[in-house]
């Protein structure tokens, strides 16, 4: 693209006339800008270079008159507003605008009429060809029918430019009827912290972590049921109007269909070798003396990695031959986290997701909060506040709810104003607001993961004592590590009434150590056996407590679930260390 090139005579410069006009390559000139051969000598001549005033400055603010001339608003793409883009950024930027539609569409009507979402639609129905999905048949008398819906996403990176347009036809499955289109629908999904679990070891081993998106991953899943679907709006087959597709696979929207994938996926993995996790039934390893294997699956999302290259690149050809495969490459953007592998660490972060956060809510010019949350006030009912728009709070309680997956900081805040939902008043959104105004001011935090690290699990659990102001429950916390790592936190309010403090902490220890039963069993299937662990807690009693096989009347009101911390402690799986606490999570900004 040339937006303008200017030419020089170089013979009239030389002559003596003291102002030569710019000559654009199409002859005309250009207006009001005067050139003179003697500016920045000693010889000036005031009349002579007079003219020179009427050009703008580089700097000013008000853009150049050609500017203005040559190009219109219309004619830029993108916002003006935004800045100069390196030139990588800028044929980015500009082979996904020429290439993709910037809207989302909400009828299939407006989206036959665009054709770069008609592409995206026929290349969705030649996924469908290629992975025999279905057979045209006639419509069946006695079976019913379900029907298709078009639904259209355009998928964006990091930066948040648009680099694809995707169709997705999918099954209305909500007509489906239990016992007769469908039996089991239970498919399990990798835990948030599953995932965190696996950088930590991979910080451990001091090896990358790649990932692969398997394309139109449920299309692969076999139906062991007989299902009919109506043919796609826009694409119906003009010789057999009134026919119907017979499913051979699963499709999307179908209540059975993520239950369908896994299955597929599980068998194929297993049939070469690979051991599916005891714990987490979406992870898969596979040892080869000491070398090391591991891949986690998140539906059709598949992060993998292992101490030897070759391995990877193994399983990249296996899974390419019999699955296809849209996006293989070093693990950088996944489920909203944003990953950066350096030479002596990862370092996780949401920070496009938080910023998009802050615009949602119009809070992006809003004054910055040191804290997320005021040490002074405390949150209650408020029965004499004013109401506030329940759709607006529960919107932003979601979306900061995901935004603690890498920001602990703010687990405790959210958790609090959560607790409001059903009926938020004023001074309930304003606090939520507070926290998104923090979040505003440390977007770019996150959790910093180092390779000085190692697989040693520990961790530390605390608890207020009738901190909740309606009805007097405590609030039970902690955090673990591997080895100089976070792994997991959780900030959660207790079930019963604590009479002491003593018991608030007792009971925060007992949640500690479900976690950390949980997380030894998920190393045991990495290959790290630990001995006993450690959970640290600041209150003598609660340790003390935990220690005497016995069961007092003071204890007796409190969950039996709790009391199983004795048995851990008496079977030397878990002991409680005193420490004194003061919970400040580390995090790194970059």
């Amino acid at each position: 693209m040339e937006s303008s090139n200017v030419v020089f005579d170089d013979t009239r410069l030389k002559s003596n006339d003291h102002e030569e006009e710019v000559i654009f390559s199409d002859g005309s000139p250009l207006e009001e800008v005067v050139v003179s051969p003697n500016v920045g000598t000693s010889n000036v001549n005031n009349d002579d270079t007079q003219p020179i005033d009427r050009v703008p400055l580089l700097d000013s603010k008000e853009p150049a008159p050609w500017v203005r001339k040559l190009h219109d608003k219309e004619d830029i793409i993108g916002e003006v507003n935004e800045g100069v883009k390196t030139r990588h950024q800028l044929a980015n930027f500009i082979s996904y605008t020429c290439y993709t539609s910037q809207i989302e569409p909400k009828k299939v009507e407006e989206a036959l009429n665009d054709e770069f979402w008609v592409l995206a639609m026929q290349e969705e129905l030649n996924q469908f060809e290629r992975n025999e999905v279905w057979t045209l048949v006639p419509r069946p008398k006695t079976t019913s029918v379900i029907g298709t819906k078009w639904i259209f996403r355009n998928k964006s990176d990091e930066d948040g430019n648009i680099v694809r347009n995707k169709a997705r036809l999918v099954a209305q499955g909500y007509s489906q009827i239990e016992g007769i289109d469908f039996e089991e629908t239970f498919a399990p999904v990798a835990r948030l912290e599953s995932i965190r679990h696996l950088l930590s070891i991979s910080c451990v081993h001091k090896f990358k972590l790649h990932q692969m998106d398997v394309k139109s991953a449920f299309l692969n899943g076999l139906l062991q049921e007989e299902v009919f679907v109506k043919q796609p709006k826009g694409f119906a087959d003009a010789h057999h109007p009134n026919h119907v597709y017979r499913l051979k696979k699963a499709l999307y929207g179908l209540k059975q269909a993520p239950r369908a994938w896994y299955e597929r996926l599980t068998q194929f993995l297993v049939d070469n070798n690979y051991t599916r996790g005891s714990v987490d039934k979406t992870l898969f390893i596979k040892r080869d003396n000491d070398e090391l294997f591991i891949a986690q699956i998140y539906v059709d999302d598949i992060v993998f990695g292992s101490t030897n290259n070759t391995k990877v690149q193994q399983f990249v050809d296996v899974m390419s031959h019999e699955f296809e495969m849209s996006l293989v490459g070093e693990l950088s953007y996944f489920l909203g986290l944003q990953i950066r592998q350096l030479n002596d660490g990862i370092f996780i972060s949401q920070a496009k997701y938080a910023k998009n956060l802050v615009k949602k809510f119009g809070l992006e010019k809003a004054k910055h909060c040191d804290t997320p949350m005021s040490t002074t006030l405390k949150l209650s009912k408020d029965a004499s506040g004013k109401s506030v728009d329940q759709t607006l709070y529960r919107g932003m309680i979601g979306s900061l709810l995901y935004l603690t997956v890498s920001r602990p900081d703010i687990s405790f805040s959210v958790g609090v104003c959560a607790r409001y939902q059903s009926d938020p008043k004023e001074f309930h959104l304003s606090s939520v607001k507070r926290v998104i105004r923090f979040v505003n001011g440390t977007s770019n935090y996150g959790i910093w993961y180092s390779f000085d690290t190692n697989a040693s699990l520990v961790g530390f659990s605390d608890a207020d004592w009738a901190g909740n102001c309606d009805d007097r429950k405590s609030t039970s916390g902690g955090c673990f590590f591997l080895g100089n790592n976070l792994v997991s936190w959780f900030c959660k309010k207790q079930n019963s009434i604590s009479l002491s403090t003593a018991e608030a902490e007792y009971i925060a220890a007992g949640n500690g150590c479900t976690q950390l039963i949980w997380m030894k069993q998920m190393l045991v299937d990495y290959g790290f056996n630990q001995g006993t662990l450690t959970l640290f807690c600041d209150n003598m009693s609660a340790i003390n407590i935990s220690k005497n096989p016995v069961q007092h009347s003071r204890t007796k009101h409190i969950d039996i679930r709790h009391h199983f911390i004795r048995e851990l402690v008496e079977n030397k799986c878990i002991v409680l260390e005193h420490v004194e606490i003061s919970l400040n999570v580390v995090v790194k900004y970059t």
